[in-house]
């Protein structure tokens, strides 16, 4: 641990070193992988396609989803994360003289990823997804035929 990490936790109030200690932890446990089950279905019909995503545990996945007889496959990358802390930190004078002060800052929400998928002919699908926290949400596709599908997304269990 740097030396500029050690003073900010020797100084920092408790509160905030257990607030900086749990987003660690909640940090690293994010970083589990996990496969989520992809349901789309177009907007010119009722018949429904699926596909997956593999989470590599970093922002990213790999997608697979099969409409008629092509595969489209590529990635999604988190473009805004589920979660973000800051915290801002400086040294004042006051009435007991130096002291630190520090503000935490936390913003929670839906993730948003991009997909960029193609298929072995060369033709492409692009996905926006939203949602992504707690294992589920929703998104849209678009295919290079203008085709929009409507996307729900779910973490795979298992029994």
């Amino acid at each position: 641990m740097s030396k500029l990490s050690q003073a900010f936790l020797r100084d920092a109030p408790a509160m905030g070193r257990a607030l900086i200690l749990g987003g660690a932890l909640a940090a690293t446990l994010a970083g589990c992988a996990s496969t989520y089950d992809l349901t789309l279905m177009p907007r010119d019909s009722g018949k429904l396609t699926y596909g997956e995503a593999q989470d590599l545990g970093n922002g990213q996945a790999t997608v697979s989803i099969t409409v008629g007889d092509k595969i489209y496959t590529g990635t999604w990358v988190q473009v805004t994360p589920e979660q973000s802390t800051s915290y801002i930190g400086a040294s004042a004078w006051g009435w007991r003289g130096w002291g630190s002060y520090g503000e935490i800052n936390h913003n929670y929400g839906d993730a948003i990823a991009k997909a960029l998928l193609q298929s072995k002919d060369g033709s492409g699908m692009r996905c926006d997804l939203y949602g992504l926290t707690g294992g589920s949400g929703t998104g849209k596709c678009t295919d290079d035929k203008g085709m929009i599908y409507d996307v729900q997304i779910r973490k795979r269990t298992t029994k």
